[in-house]
Parts: C-alpha cells; sequence; structure tokens
C-alpha cells in the first residue's frame, strides 16, 4: 500500500520551521544538574521565538525521577501568564493529589493544572489505516487506529505546545515518551486500548529497548498524517541510576520530531540498559510506596527483568503500598477476573469475551505481567487494611509472600543495585527502581 507522507521540512501556517533540534546535550559521562537543564530549556526557547499561549505537556507523578517536574516550573518561570495550561499526560492514571503536585511541580501555580479524561475528553485527528496497522504489526493485528488526544490540545488555540518526559525503555512502545506523551498521556480509550494490544500481540521482548517499533510506526505515522499542524515540541530527558546507586540526568534533547527523540533513545539504551552475561535465578524488586500503588505500574518489575530471568527463575516484589490491580476501577475489574496467566489463555479470553474486546489495554497488560509460566513472580504487599491480600494476589496468578519476612531477608536498606551475595552465600539481583530501567540476558535481547 502507498502510505501518504508530509513534507516534514515545509513552513506550516505557524511560521515555524518543523524537523528542528532546538537544543541537545547528553553522554553517558554527562550530570547535568538544574541550572544546566534550565539554562537547555531557554537556549531552545529563545530559538521558538515570542509566544503567545503555551500549553505544558508533562508526565504525572508515576514518572516523578524525569525532572519534568522542575522543567515545567522552569517554563513557569520563562511564560510567566503565557503558560496558561498544565495538563499531565495521565492516560489511564488517577489523576494527581495536591501533594504529589506540590512534591513535582514546586511553585508552579496550581489553578494551572487540568485533568485528563481518557473516556470523554478527547477527539480523533485521524484514522491509520487497517493495511498499515497490518503491514508493521507483521499481521499481529488488522484493525483501524485512531489518533485521539485532548480536545484542549485542538480548542486551545496554542501556540506552543511543549510535550515533557522522559526516553527510557518501555513495555507497550519499545521507548517512552516522544509522540506517545500525546497519543497515549491525552489520548482516548481506544486508540491507548488499541495500541497498547498491538504491542502486546506484536510480541513486547521484540520492541522493549527499540525506537522503531509497530507501535512506534503507527505514531509516527499518526503525527506526521494528523497532527503535523499542532506546534508541539518534545523535551526530553535521559534519566538513570550511576554507579554510586543515585540518580543523574545524563541528557536534554528537545525538537519537533522522531530525530531529536532518536537520539534520546540512543544515549537511554547506553545508560538504562544492562546487558548481563548469564540469566538470573532470583530477582529482588523494591517499589517506592510514594509510586507503586498498583500492578498496573508495578508489574515493570515484571516487564523490565523478563528477559533477564532465568527459566524456572524467581521475581520478587517488595511492594509495601500495593492497594490495586488497575488504577481505573473498569481494569482493575477486568484484571480481577481474567488474571495474569500468559498469552493464549488471554487471547482466547479476548475471543469469547466483549468485556475484554472493548478494553484491549487491558488484554495488553495481562499479557504483559505473565512471565508465560517460564519464572515465578511473587508479590509482598503491606499488611495495611486497604493493601491487596493473600488471597486478592494468588487469585490473578501470583505468588504471594509476608512482606516482614522477606523484607527481613532483603533488606532494601541494605542492598545495592545489582549483585549482592547474602550471608548464606545465596546470590541475588536487586533494583530499586524498575521504571528506571531494562535488564536482559544476552541472549534473549535481539538488537
Amino acid at each position: 500500500m502507498q502510505l501518504k507522507r508530509l513534507d516534514l521540512g515545509a513552513k506550516e501556517n505557524t511560521g515555524r520551521v518543523k524537523n528542528m533540534i532546538y537544543y541537545e546535550t547528553g553522554s553517558p559521562e554527562t550530570a547535568l544538574s538544574a541550572d544546566d537543564l534550565k539554562n537547555g530549556l531557554y537556549a531552545a526557547f529563545k530559538k521558538l521565538g515570542d509566544k503567545q499561549k503555551v500549553l505544558v505537556i508533562p508526565p504525572d507523578y508515576t514518572r516523578l525521577p524525569s525532572r519534568s517536574g522542575e522543567l515545567t516550573e522552569f517554563c513557569w518561570e520563562y511564560f510567566g501568564d503565557k503558560l496558561t495550561d498544565i495538563l499531565p499526560a495521565l492516560g489511564t492514571h488517577t489523576p494527581m493529589t495536591e501533594d504529589q503536585i506540590s512534591h513535582m511541580f514546586g511553585d508552579t501555580p496550581r489553578d494551572l493544572f487540568r485533568d485528563h479524561d481518557w473516556r470523554n475528553d478527547v477527539v480523533t485527528l485521524g484514522t491509520v489505516p487497517a493495511e498499515f496497522v497490518k503491514e508493521v504489526s507483521e499481521g499481529a493485528c488488522d484493525y483501524t487506529w485512531p489518533a485521539q488526544v485532548n480536545k484542549l490540545l485542538i480548542e486551545g488555540d496554542f501556540d506552543l505546545i511543549l510535550s515533557i518526559g522522559q526516553v527510557v525503555p518501555h513495555e507497550v512502545v519499545g521507548m517512552a515518551n516522544y509522540n506517545k506523551n500525546i497519543f497515549v498521556g491525552t489520548g482516548g480509550s481506544e486508540g491507548i486500548n488499541k495500541s497498547h494490544y498491538i504491542g502486546a500481540a506484536y510480541g513486547m521482548e521484540k520492541m522493549m529497548g527499540h525506537a522503531d517499533t509497530p507501535v512506534r510506526k503507527v505514531f509516527n505515522y499518526a503525527s506526521e498524517n494528523f497532527a503535523n499542524h499542532l506546534p508541539i515540541v518534545y523535551v526530553q530527558t535521559v534519566v538513570g541510576l550511576n554507579k554510586k546507586g543515585s540518580l543523574q540526568t545524563y541528557g536534554l534533547f528537545i525538537g519537533d520530531d522522531f530525530s531529536v527523540f532518536d537520539k534520546a533513545a540512543r544515549l537511554s539504551l547506553q545508560v538504562n540498559f544492562e546487558m548481563l552475561d548469564k540469566p538470573l535465578k532470583k530477582v529482588i524488586v523494591w517499589l517506592d510506596p510514594t509510586e507503586f500503588k498498583s500492578t498496573w505500574l508495578g508489574n515493570k518489575s515484571v516487564y523490565r527483568t523478563r528477559m533477564a530471568l532465568a527459566d524456572g527463575g524467581e521475581l520478587i516484589v517488595l511492594a509495601p503500598a500495593l492497594v490495586e490491580f488497575g488504577e481505573d476501577k473498569q481494569i482493575d475489574k477486568l484484571i480481577r477476573k481474567y488474571g495474569y496467566f500468559g498469552t493464549p489463555q488471554t487471547l482466547k479470553a479476548v475471543e469469547k469475551n466483549e468485556d475484554l474486546q472493548n478494553n484491549l489495554g487491558a488484554a495488553a497488560h495481562l499479557i504483559h505481567g505473565s512471565s508465560e509460566g517460564r519464572f515465578s513472580i511473587t508479590y509482598c504487599p503491606g499488611k495495611g487494611k486497604d493493601n491487596l491480600s493473600k488471597h486478592e494476589i494468588e487469585s490473578v496468578g501470583f505468588k504471594y509472600a509476608d512482606l516482614d519476612e522477606m523484607t527481613a531477608r532483603y533488606n532494601p536498606q541494605k542492598l545495592k543495585d545489582g549483585y549482592n551475595t547474602m550471608a548464606d552465600g545465596e546470590e541475588i539481583f536487586y533494583i530499586s527502581n524498575p521504571a528506571l530501567g531494562l535488564w536482559a540476558f544476552k541472549d534473549r535481547f535481539k538488537y
């Protein structure tokens, strides 16, 4: 099929030239301070020229380490009252609380923040043809895909939309951020559900750590053909843990097309990806209670380690704040109903059940969260009245273990990221934040 491609070098009616990189810096040795981020951001703004009405789309609290909160505050300091709206890219996540906004965005005025409603606040810009979806997914999916965004992007009459976020390996699209921040972060139920399912049906292990994937191709088609008129500029960080176990910002890349994302993705692979010489028999993952309250998010411990775990290995997830499966009530209900029992069972359930057919994102998540029987997954929730119970954990296909007993043996305050040898000689691999990386045994990762 011959597909229409727009001329990305052509000037739009905004007068802004597309296909531009406004600022870039980064390397595996770079360590950017807050002042470095501010200076880089302001240098890009000077190249962009005067703006009269600005929208900022940062990630939500689940991307706290991204430095996006600081960058958003710098945007407000620069543009003042010309920055009229801040729309956190919630996707299907729960709206941010006042405490989360204060912690992440500092002194940025609260009256600027808007909540994204993924079921009601969206418009469809255009539809990616089924033939294209089938071609790029190698036949895994054969349906049209709607390019949906929050209506504020269209109705707000902005002359600059700043999409801010972190580029890091991701289970749904290969590498997080860029236009995913728009089409998923501010997207609608059909677009989110179908995009997630494309990745799951195609195979997440073939995509994680790659910038050019079937899902990304679909997003890029939509960007080029349906969203090219929107004045979107992407502000992307690369953040990871350094050798001392501290967060380090390795790069800042600002531009308006795929090339700036590709540069950030290449750096992310260098600093967020750990290639292992041997598969891991036991992995311990800590889920920070301020960030991880659901398996919808906490299963990053599964996604990001699955290519590292040995057949018959064991993944133990220390999750003191785990209170739900899905952050969305409807999705939570579906997870409870169908559980994490692998791809074949989930695909059969999709074929036979209308509720999953109407929530393909949930079906994709069920596939992502299963080990396909290759290794065991043990969740250790806290013991508060709101925490998930042993029965609930086991009902969806996971194993359960007592958090106090596990943390007594595997104390997060004493473990270091990476290999640890316990007092009795047991070797374990510890991960303090699964959202910051990707781990793989060299024979399982395909470049």
